[in-house]
């Protein structure tokens, strides 16, 4: 990902427009006019045909432009023919042009290559081909030909439709919305939603981002930069194409059920976005996480005039899964003592269709004093007291910070100068009650993705390591056998290797005394199954018999099972039985675990209700690997069979921490064999003694389309981890850092003399908060890395002694170093050794340096950073402080 030369394209201090027309309602002068009306900064027009166009000269080609001007345009707006867009790139890259808006369609994919190529070697980036440009409000900049300009704002729109930013930008112009940016990307072929997230998230004026997607082409990528930009100000997401096929030729379960748009949801909430379904959710969200960020209410108090609309609103949050705040009892008796005697005496808190402004007010001051509330102000109009009053009233208070009060003034007329005091104040308004709790839904959404991010997992969960070895074995011996799909045996085998409990199964030949045999053996009661390479779903055709109690039984299931399978599929081949104890826990729970591989965003995970009725009930959430221990419960908590797992009468609670286990072992799994394409597990049976997998499926493929390197978002990188003799024979472990690892960072702080820490931080600091510690300990390995140096005490626990980052920026053209050393281990080597293998990591990732800030006093930093070859300068911006730099790719162009 890159946000290099994104400054020219969003704030260029000369435009050229090259196809300016003199024709009206052509593409050329419509871009033209666009440009001319509002830019203030240089603005050229280039078309080989002779015009004139308001008194400005029009040149006939880039190089008469930059003979006229002495230089090429710092951005080109193309809308010539697409046989011309090549070329002229090619030619904007010798002139010095760092950006170009292609507004020119149609090109082919040999010319869409042949206009990358002669981008690249200019580092020119590209918005388009096919987009309608964009607009930057505050500097009068609309490089488009939307038919209207754009206010000036704070939130920025990026769109993969144009036809939806031009419709767009007439209806936020309607409402009076502004933006900071508002660009259509086109097909993308250059900067995309990636770049653009990385350039906003930095953007101090833009304090939200809207996204209207169609289709991701990079998924790591764009999580990567999501997830970045997620962190600093909301990100909103609509999306097209919801109503996406399932894959009806799957060979598991899971592979039916995992659709693409289901996958999409599962990737905003990984990333701490926000999904919405509607234009109008789009900026009434927008609008309220920009007020109410900071809000941390989850329930709501309905503060009204009129007992109706206190109804709708009490509809809309039950609808919405929002609850309504029970009132304290002593909350009750001050508003006893304020309202009328017939007021609700309840929430919705009705106090009645006459009430004055001031009662308003007052009633508003006492619910404000139930903390864990937001308050809804809903008024009808009446002829008694207008709303402005009531408005003007109530302002002063319902705009204190942080924000808790939201309203929704009911009519047109009669509150419109309420609805624009409102919104002058900074309070979140809707038209409609429902309006105003399904933006309250959003925030609690919102607000549990952000939370999510910050979660602290467990350490060490799976607490065994799969037999890597085995598994291989196993997949190379399938596949080498011809075949794709494992049968149930195998896959079971497969589970097992990986750490996922499962039942022995016996496998027997196709013949009802052989069964019997197997049943001897095994013990009853048993199930028995049909083991066959061509029947997907065994149940489908009669292929299982559960609770066999004797030889008789078996005999009989088995004679049974032959023909129905015969009468319902001929042409089945049937490879013989399969005969394991029969399982049936005590308050057991039928659970499916699965995974497969969406062709955007890579492999995902499934849990939820199993059994044979498990495409009917449809009780089932889906998430990205890798998980950890949080994800995972997050994964289980957004079912509606988690209800049951807690427990409910005699019904002991399942063990979670044994769910949670499973889910970890099938992420791992799909990390370590990239062969696999779908696996179910299906019954899982889970009580509250553990889980067991009773039946498997796994469906491999030579492409490889799991495994690590597929995954969104990139997987801890166990490959790194090395272990090397130290201080007196003492081996030390340098490894990636984990999110498990948040406790023992924080025991390593607290270890640190408080000189260290401003030595390392530039203050004196004795304390982490839990958001600290999580942006240290959950980094995006794709874009940062931090190496702990741990060892083993002698009570067998792993300590922290010593830690290292490199943050690079989007371009990695240059990584930041810190390093620090716990304060009894100083002078024992370890700041150089961690240093190093910082230093080989970036190179080898192709960083081109690595810097770093060191207080002048740091004398040891100093010494440590010469000895491994960086060049110490005065820092350019305060005396105080050292700049040191080191190259890494020797040779190559420095940027």
């Amino acid at each position: 990902m890159s946000t290099r030369h994104l400054d020219s394209l969003f704030s260029p201090r000369s435009v050229a427009v090259i196809g300016a027309s003199d024709r009206p309602h052509s593409v050329g002068n419509t871009v033209w006019s666009n440009l001319q009306a509002s830019y203030r900064g240089e603005l050229h027009a280039v078309n080989i045909d002779p015009m004139a166009l308001g008194g400005q000269p029009v040149f006939p080609d880039l190089q008469a432009l930059a003979a006229q001007c002495g230089k090429g345009p710092e951005l080109a707006v193309i809308c010539t023919p697409a046989a011309a867009v090549p070329g002229l790139i090619a030619e904007l890259g010798t002139l010095g042009t760092r950006a170009a808006v292609v507004i020119s369609a149609g090109l082919t994919p040999a010319q869409k290559q042949a206009m990358l190529e002669a981008a690249r070697p200019y580092t020119l980036r590209i918005l388009g081909p096919n987009s309608i440009g964009l607009l930057v409000p505050h500097l009068g900049l609309n490089a488009s030909f939307a038919p209207a300009n754009a206010a000036p704002g704070q939130l920025a729109f990026v769109s993969q439709s144009g036809s939806l930013m031009s419709g767009m930008l007439d209806w936020a112009n309607s409402r009076g919305i502004g933006f900071s940016h508002f660009l259509s990307l086109g097909e993308q072929a250059d900067v995309d939603f990636g770049d653009v997230l990385d350039f906003l998230a930095s953007d101090p004026r833009t304090r939200a981002i809207l996204l209207y997607i169609e289709s991701i082409e990079s998924a790591r990528k764009f999580m990567s930069a999501a997830r970045a930009a997620a962190r600093n100000k909301p990100v909103i997401v609509i999306k097209a194409g919801q109503s996406v096929l399932g894959q009806q030729a799957a060979a598991s379960h899971t592979g039916a059920m995992a659709g693409s748009d289901a996958v999409f949801d599962a990737a905003i909430s990984r990333a701490g976005m926000l999904r919405v379904h509607t234009l109008l959710q789009l900026f009434s969200s927008a609008e309220l996480l920009a007020r109410f960020r900071d809000n941390r209410s989850e329930k709501l108090i309905v503060l009204t005039n009129g007992g109706g609309a206190g109804v709708i609103a009490a509809d809309a949050a039950a609808n919405a899964g929002i609850e309504l705040a029970e009132l304290e009892p002593g909350l009750v008796e001050q508003l006893d003592a304020l309202l009328p005697a017939n007021w609700s005496h309840g929430n919705p808190v009705d106090i009645v269709g006459d009430a004055p402004p001031q009662r308003y007010l007052e009633a508003l001051q006492l619910l404000l004093k139930q903390r864990d509330s937001a308050v809804l102000l809903v008024q009808a109009p009446t002829a008694i007291v207008s709303s402005t009053e009531i408005a003007q009233a109530v302002l002063p208070l319902a705009s204190q910070r942080p924000s808790r009060v939201l309203a929704s003034w009911l009519g047109s007329g009669m509150v419109s100068e309420a609805r624009r005091l409102c919104r002058g104040a900074g309070i979140p308004d809707y038209n409609t009650p429902e309006e105003a709790v399904r933006a309250f839904s959003f925030l609690r959404q919102y607000q549990r993705h952000q939370a999510e991010l910050m979660e602290m997992p467990n350490a060490d969960p799976l607490g065994s390591q799969p037999d890597l070895t085995r598994m291989r074995e196993l997949v190379e011996f399938v596949l080498a056998d011809g075949r794709e799909v494992l049968s149930e045996p195998e896959s079971k085998e497969l589970l097992r290797l990986a750490g996922v409990p499962v039942t022995p199964t016996r496998v027997v030949p196709p013949e009802p005394e052989a069964a019997v045999y197997a049943a001897e053996t095994v013990g009853y009661p048993v199930v028995i199954k049909i083991l066959s390479p061509d029947i997907v779903h065994k149940s489908d055709v009669g292929g299982v018999r559960l609770n066999l109690h004797g030889a008789s039984e078996v005999m009989a299931a088995a004679e049974a099972m032959l023909q129905r399978v015969a009468e319902r599929q001929p042409g089945a081949r049937i490879e013989g039985f399969t005969v394991q104890p029969m399982v049936q826990p005590l308050h057991s729970h039928e659970l499916i675990v699965g995974a497969s591989v969406d062709p955007q965003f890579g492999p995902v995970i499934l849990f939820g209700a199993g059994g044979v009725s498990v495409e009917v009930v449809a009780d089932r959430a889906l998430a990205l690997p890798p998980l950890n221990t949080s994800l995972a419960r997050s994964l289980i908590g957004r079912t509606r069979i988690a209800k049951l797992l807690q427990g409910y009468r005699e019904v002991p609670a399942a063990d979670h921490d044994a769910i949670v286990h499973v889910l970890l072992a099938v992420s791992q799994l799909l990390a370590d064999i990239p062969e696999i394409a779908e696996l179910d597990i299906n019954p899982l049976m889970v009580n509250h003694e553990g889980a067991l997998a009773l039946d498997a499926r796994v469906r491999l493929s030579r492409a490889k389309p799991a495994g690590a390197s597929n995954f969104a978002i990139r997987a801890y990188p166990r490959h790194l981890i090395e272990t090397q003799p130290w201080d007196q024979g003492t081996l030390v472990t340098l490894r990636p850092i984990r999110p498990e690892d948040e406790l023992r960072h924080l025991d390593f702080f607290h270890r640190l003399d408080p000189e260290d820490v401003r030595m390392r931080m530039f203050s004196a600091r004795r304390s982490l908060e839990h958001s600290e510690l999580a942006r240290l300990t959950q980094i995006d390995y794709e874009r940062e890395m931090a190496f702990l140096a741990t060892i083993t005490n002698a009570d067998g626990v792993e300590e922290t002694i010593g830690s290292v980052r490199g943050i690079s920026d989007p371009n990695n053209e240059e990584a930041e170093f810190a390093v620090i050393v716990r304060s009894d281990m100083k002078g024992k080597h370890l700041g150089w050794i961690l240093m190093d293998k910082l230093i080989r990591y970036l190179r080898a990732n192709g960083t081109q340096r690595v810097v770093g800030t060191i207080l002048r006093e740091n004398s040891g930093m100093l010494d440590l950073a010469r000895s491994l070859g960086f060049e110490i300068k005065r820092h350019p911006e305060d005396p105080d402080l050292r700049w040191a730099e080191l190259p890494l790719q020797t040779g190559q162009a420095q940027a």
